[in-house]
C-alpha cells in the first residue's frame, strides 16, 4: 500500500548536546598552514594584522586555523570546514532535522530552536553569530571551541545578524517586523531598536566601521546608518523592477554595495556606496541570492549567485559608473547555489548548495569549481572566517545532518510549458520534496505528482508566481520506501480537491 504524508512547511527541531572530538594533527597547532596549492605567494599580514574577507589583495593566505561555516536550515545546524585541507570537520546541532519524530515538533510542548538561517563573525574571527529564523534566536559560538556561549531572542522572523566593527554589539535585522535590533550579546540583552521600513533584511558594515547599510525584502529602500548615533542619515529608494532584497554585500574598497533580489527573479542592484546612488540594474536570473567580491590579477570582480538557474555569475566592476559586465557563468556542482563567501587571499570562492547539501569551491583563476564537499542539509548563509590561533579541530562537533541521503530528479512537466527539478532529502521518519520550477504559465495551479511508472501519488498543490515560477515548493512523504522514480507536474489540481491559496515567496 502507497503512503504518503503531505504537509505545509513545518520545520523542526530541539536543543540538542554536542559530541566530544579529537584534537587535529600538532601541525595545525604551530600556526598557519602554507598549502602549496591554495595561497599564491606569501604575504607579510600572516603574522600581523588578521583580514577579513571579502579583503583588498594583501590579506593573508588561507590557513589550517581558519573556519568556513554554513547554516544549515533542514538539519538545524552550523556545518564546519577547514579551508585549507577542505575537509568537513563535523556539524554544531542548534536543534533536532525537519520533522524529527523523536522532537514532537508538532505538539504544543515543542520548545527547541527551528530553522539555522544566518551567519555573520567578528572582526577578530573569535566569535560567530548564527540566527533562527522561525524562533527567532541569537547564538554565539566560540570559533575556537565550537560551543555555543550565548542564546538570545530579539523580535519576529529576523534574518542576518553581524558584529559591529569593534566587537562590542551585534546588530541583527528583524525581518518579520521593521527594525534593527542592537544587542550587548555580553550581557546578553538588546540595548537599542533603530526602526526602519518594513522587513530589514541584513546589515553590513563600510570598512571603516562609521556606517552601516540595510537592504529590506518588503520596503524597495537602502538605507545609510550613522554607526556611532545609530541614526538613518540616507534612504535610497531602490527601483521598482528590481524588487525586495534579501541579501547585500559591501566590497572591501568600500564603492559598491551589491543587493540580491530573490523574489521577482529578474534583477539585482548595484549602489555607489561613495555617491549613494542607484548605478545599475541587471538582469540575473530567478532567485538571484548572495552577493561577494574578490580581486585577481588587479581586477576587480564581484560574484553572485542564482539559485534558480544553477550558476554563479562572476561580473567585472565598473570604476566609472558603468555596468558591470558579466565575464563567466559558473555551473555550479549541484542545485540552488545560496551563500557566498571568498577566503580572504582571494585565490577561493566558497559557494553553499541549498538543494544539494553541499558546498562548491571555486578556483578563483580559473572560475572553476575544484572541489565539492558533502555538508549539512539546506544549506543557507555562509561565511569564511579567518582566525589567528589554533581551534580544536572536532570538540563539541557532532555528524547531525552529515551522510543523509539526498536524489535530485528533472522534474517532468506535463500539459503545460516549464521544467525544473525535484530534490528528494531524507529525513528522520520523512523524506522532503523540494519543487522548484520556471516557465510555467504564471498564476497557475500545478499538482506535483511522485510517480515509480505505474501508479502515482499527488504529492502537494502550489501556484506558480506572476513570473511563472514556482521557487520552493515542499511537501513530505515516503519517496525512498515507495520506490518512485520520477516526479511530476500538472496543471490542476487532484479529483475533488479544493484550490488552495498562492505560496508565500522564499528567501
Amino acid at each position: 500500500m502507497t503512503r504518503a504524508f503531505v504537509a505545509t512547511v513545518v520545520y523542526a527541531s530541539i536543543a540538542a548536546g554536542t559530541a566530544p572530538g579529537t584534537q587535529e594533527s600538532a601541525s595545525s597547532h604551530l600556526g598557519p598552514v602554507q598549502a602549496p596549492t591554495v595561497g599564491a605567494t606569501a604575504s607579510p599580514s600572516v603574522q600581523g594584522t588578521l583580514i577579513q574577507a571579502p579583503a583588498l589583495p594583501g590579506a593573508q593566505q588561507i590557513s589550517g586555523n581558519d573556519r568556513v561555516y554554513t547554516a544549515d536550515q533542514a538539519s538545524n545546524t552550523v556545518s564546519v570546514i577547514n579551508p585549507a585541507t577542505n575537509t568537513v570537520l563535523g556539524t554544531i546541532a542548534l536543534g533536532k532535522p525537519r520533522l524529527d519524530p523523536s522532537a514532537d515538533v508538532l505538539g504544543a510542548m515543542y520548545d527547541g530552536e527551528i530553522d539555522v538561517h544566518g551567519l555573520g563573525f567578528s572582526q577578530d574571527g573569535k566569535w560567530l553569530d548564527v540566527i533562527d529564523v522561525t524562533t527567532n534566536a541569537v547564538h554565539i559560538i566560540d570559533t575556537a571551541t565550537n560551543k555555543v556561549v550565548r542564546t538570545m531572542y530579539v523580535g519576529r522572523a529576523p534574518h542576518e545578524g553581524f558584529f559591529s566593527p569593534d566587537g562590542t554589539r551585534l546588530w541583527v535585522a528583524v525581518r518579520g517586523q521593521d527594525y534593527i535590533s542592537v544587542l550587548d550579546w555580553r550581557a546578553g540583552k538588546e540595548v537599542d531598536r533603530i526602526h526602519s521600513e518594513d522587513g530589514p533584511s541584513k546589515v553590513v558594515f563600510s570598512p571603516d566601521g562609521k556606517l552601516a547599510y540595510v537592504n529590506h525584502l518588503r520596503a524597495s529602500r537602502l538605507d545609510m546608518i550613522d554607526v556611532a548615533s545609530r541614526r538613518i542619515i540616507k534612504s535610497l529608494p531602490i527601483p521598482e523592477q528590481a524588487g525586495g532584497s534579501s541579501d547585500e554585500a559591501i566590497s572591501p574598497d568600500g564603492r559598491d554595495i551589491w543587493l540580491g533580489m530573490p523574489v521577482n527573479g529578474r534583477t539585482t542592484a548595484v549602489v555607489n556606496a561613495r555617491t549613494f546612488r542607484v548605478e545599475a540594474v541587471m538582469n540575473t536570473g530567478p532567485r538571484t541570492n548572495h552577493p561577494n567580491f574578490v580581486t585577481v590579477g588587479g581586477v576587480d570582480y564581484a560574484y553572485m549567485t542564482v539559485g534558480g538557474l544553477d550558476e554563479t555569475l562572476v561580473y567585472r566592476r565598473s570604476k566609472t559608473g558603468a555596468a558591470p559586465t558579466l565575464v563567466k557563468t559558473i555551473h555550479n556542482n549541484g542545485h540552488g547555489p545560496h551563500g557566498i563567501w571568498p577566503s580572504p587571499d582571494n585565490t577561493r570562492v566558497y559557494v553553499a548548495l541549498q538543494n544539494s547539501d553541499a558546498v562548491d569551491v571555486i578556483d578563483t583563476h580559473t572560475n572553476s569549481v575544484i572541489k565539492t564537499l558533502p555538508i549539512g542539509q539546506s544549506p543557507m548563509a555562509l561565511v569564511y572566517v579567518a582566525r589567528s590561533t589554533p581551534a580544536t579541530s572536532t570538540n563539541n562537533l557532532g555528524r547531525q545532518g552529515l551522510g543523509m541521503r539526498t536524489q535530485n530528479l528533472p522534474l517532468r512537466v506535463s500539459g503545460s510549458s516549464g521544467e525544473g527539478t525535484a530534490l528528494i532529502r531524507a529525513l528522520p521518519g520523512i523524506n522532503e520534496v523540494t519543487i522548484g520550477a520556471t516557465g510555467l504559465p504564471p498564476n497557475q495551479m500545478f499538482t506535483a505528482y511522485a510517480s515509480d511508472g505505474t501508479r502515482t501519488t499527488a504529492l502537494m498543490t502550489m501556484m506558480s508566481n506572476e513570473f511563472g515560477r514556482i521557487d520552493e515548493g515542499l511537501s513530505y512523504s515516503y519517496f525512498f520506501a515507495n520506490h518512485y522514480t520520477s516526479v511530476i507536474l500538472k496543471p490542476g489540481t487532484p479529483p475533488g480537491e479544493h484550490e488552495p491559496g498562492p505560496a508565500m515567496p522564499q528567501a
